[in-house]
């Protein structure tokens, strides 16, 4: 019983495979190339990019992992699951799982990006019994800084959006400010290193409404740290424990709000040291490993899986 998965997000391409037996995933993934101090990518560049590069990962894939028949396959096929929510580059991964199961006869689910991101965490973090029950779980990207209430449903979970940020996206903090230290986009990685050598304490103080943030001023206040000539070891650790802050606050709010549900922590900017290690000594949420915070397929095949075995359909 092994599922293929693909999602072709704004920023990386991969696919998987999922072994519903073992338990074991295969994937490989690759980021789009940006130009040299770009912020991002046209999304007509991102879908030439996913085009030149799906066959190579899927290639890859497939020389360490068995090809042959799969049960079911699935894609991640729009952003959210909402009226409107749309991006071209999904389209790219969509088109060719539609070929593939129509070529092979097999089953084909449409799964949005962010229930992708929910389920690789909540393999990664040995939980995918979470799914039976409510939780929290936040999604913190480049285009997503969203608190969401998650809901057993069938064939797999609701998602409803309970918090977020009211103007820049965590991702876009990190990124903003990366570039300003002559960082390479995607910046994330070199960002959470280069925090991590600043050892001395760092004040910050969110701007919270509700269960809501705003994380426009970190970009801003970062700018005006480097004019002042500060380190940018400092300045680093400043963003990051903004956004750290920032979380902390929508988390109390929605645990006063909700109840003490258990809280998961995807996306991208999870993937920081920073941020993970004192959001899980404070708060005691889980967090995927970090090959399964970034964009992946993994959530795709493993929801392919749970969809097939219960016989649904999306």
């Amino acid at each position: 019983m092994r599922f293929f998965g693909i999602d072709t997000s704004n920023y990386t391409t991969s696919a998987a495979v999922y072994d519903a037996e073992t338990g074991e995933i295969q994937m490989e993934k690759r980021l789009l190339p940006t130009a040299p101090g770009a912020l991002g990518l046209r999304q007509s560049d991102a879908v030439f990019a996913h085009i030149k590069q799906l066959g190579t990962i899927t290639e890859d894939l497939f020389q360490i992992e068995e090809t042959g028949s799969f049960a079911a396959a699935g894609v991640s096929a729009f952003p959210r699951r909402e009226e409107g929510s749309y991006m071209p580059c999904f389209l790219v991964g969509e088109t060719v799982m539609r070929v593939y199961s129509a070529a092979s006869g097999i089953p084909l689910y449409r799964f949005s990006h962010q229930e992708g991101h929910v389920a690789a965490a909540l393999y990664s973090a040995g939980k995918l019994e979470w799914m039976n029950q409510p939780f929290l779980a936040f999604h913190l990207s480049g285009g997503t800084t969203d608190a969401l209430l998650v809901t057993p449903d069938d064939p797999i979970f609701t998602i409803r959006h309970v918090g977020g940020s009211l103007d820049l996206k965590a991702g876009q903090a990190v990124d903003r400010v990366g570039l300003m230290l002559g960082l390479s986009f995607p910046c994330g990685p070199q960002l959470s290193a280069l925090a991590e050598s600043w050892t001395d304490p760092v004040k910050v103080k969110p701007v919270l409404r509700g269960t809501d943030c705003s994380l426009s001023g970190i970009e801003n206040k970062c700018a005006a740290f480097l004019r002042e000539g500060k380190p940018a070891a400092f300045i680093a650790r400043y963003c990051l424990e903004s956004i750290r802050a920032a979380l902390a606050g929508m988390t109390d709010a929605l645990c006063r709000e909700y109840g003490k549900l258990p809280l998961l922590y995807a996306g991208g900017v999870m993937a920081s040291s920073v941020i993970r290690r004192e959001m899980e000594a404070d708060w005691n949420g889980v967090f995927a490993d970090p090959q399964f915070s970034s964009d992946n397929a993994a959530g795709i095949a493993v929801l392919t899986s749970v969809v097939f075995e219960k016989g649904g359909q999306l």
